[in-house]
């Protein structure tokens, strides 16, 4: 079975006699930078990622990296070797499971065997095999594989956020919809992420990666969202503006009744106190803005009415 060489100091951007310091340093730039959290959908990056974590596991190890060191000159970057005779009918057995090869390259493989302990295979009584020889590595775990982690929208109504608590979610995935069972909390922020472990992509063998709702507020045709305040508009007749009036103003709980204080002008805003959003121990105001409206009809009496109280007003809207 023919293998292409792989350079995991080139990998890593480190020299060879590079120290082990220097190796994790590099390792741990690297992982930052392609992490599938950091490039989600990105495909190269989760290659370039899975790439250097092989690197590092070989790498990181002296006795790995000695190993690793030695076939060096012998196999050079860019050319191709061979196993060994008989290598591709050579069934592994780790901890008493099969072994598929996923995780790692065929290169890493090839050298190492792979699986969940490096060891316990090859003939009976001991942990060489007729192919490989001596096993250096038995009893070396490794790192379990994890699935890459998914994130989509949760969209939310106004009274569904400051409601909070269990809804189910339908998701659209691959193998079809998926209905979860998602803990909203009260008063949960816009742009807000919800996570649910073990809810993400998955691979053979390996555990799940996690889901991550972000919350958006879908529209609301009433309120609008500053913060955790929230701000919306009451509606007044002139002659209630001019002589106040108790009126219904809306909540995400239902109405409730304000007192609008006499000469009270369009755009005056009037405060009700834990009527926004948020959980108990914290919650926004609702911020009521005045805004007057006047008849654009009129009959007879109404408009003989109106000419009467300009002639008789003292009133001067413009100084």
């Amino acid at each position: 079975m023919a293998v292409a060489y792989k350079d995991y100091y080139k990998l890593l951007g480190v020299d060879r006699g590079a120290a082990a310091a220097d190796i994790s340093k590099a390792y741990k730039k690297l992982a930052r930078k392609y992490h599938p959290d950091l490039n989600p959908g990105d495909k190269v990056a989760e290659e370039k990622f899975k790439e250097i974590n092989e690197a590092y596991e070989v790498l990181k190890d002296p006795e790995k990296r000695k190993l690793y060191d030695q076939l060096g000159p012998n196999w050079q970057h860019g050319q191709q070797f061979q196993g060994e005779p008989g290598f591709e009918n050579v069934h592994f057995t780790f901890n008493g499971k099969n072994f598929d090869g996923s995780g790692f390259s065929d290169f890493f493989e090839t050298l190492f065997g792979g699986g969940s302990h490096f060891g316990g295979f090859g003939q009976s009584g001991g942990r060489g095999n007729a192919n490989f020889g001596p096993d250096p590595f038995s009893g070396f775990a490794q790192r379990p594989r994890r699935g890459s982690d998914v994130e989509a929208e949760l969209s939310l109504s106004l009274e569904d956020v400051q409601r909070g608590g269990r809804r189910p979610v339908t998701l659209q995935t691959p193998q079809g919809p998926k209905t979860l069972e998602v803990n909203v909390p009260s008063g949960i922020r816009d742009g807000a992420k919800l996570r649910l472990s073990g809810q993400g992509n998955s691979l053979p063998g390996g555990s799940p990666g996690d889901l991550f709702l972000r919350v958006r507020y879908l529209p609301h045709n009433i309120f609008k969202v500053d913060g955790d305040d929230l701000l919306c508009d009451v509606a007044l007749a002139p002659w209630e503006a001019v002589l106040g009036a108790k009126v219904e103003v809306p909540t995400l709980e239902g109405k409730v009744e304000m007192q609008i204080p006499a000469g009270s002008s369009s755009g005056r805003k009037f405060r009700l106190r834990g009527k926004g959003l948020g959980n108990a121990a914290k919650r926004g105001d609702l911020l009521a803005r005045v805004m007057i409206r006047v008849p654009t009809q009129l009959n007879d009496t109404e408009k003989e009415l109106w000419n009467k109280l300009a002639e008789i007003s003292s009133f001067k809207a413009r100084n």
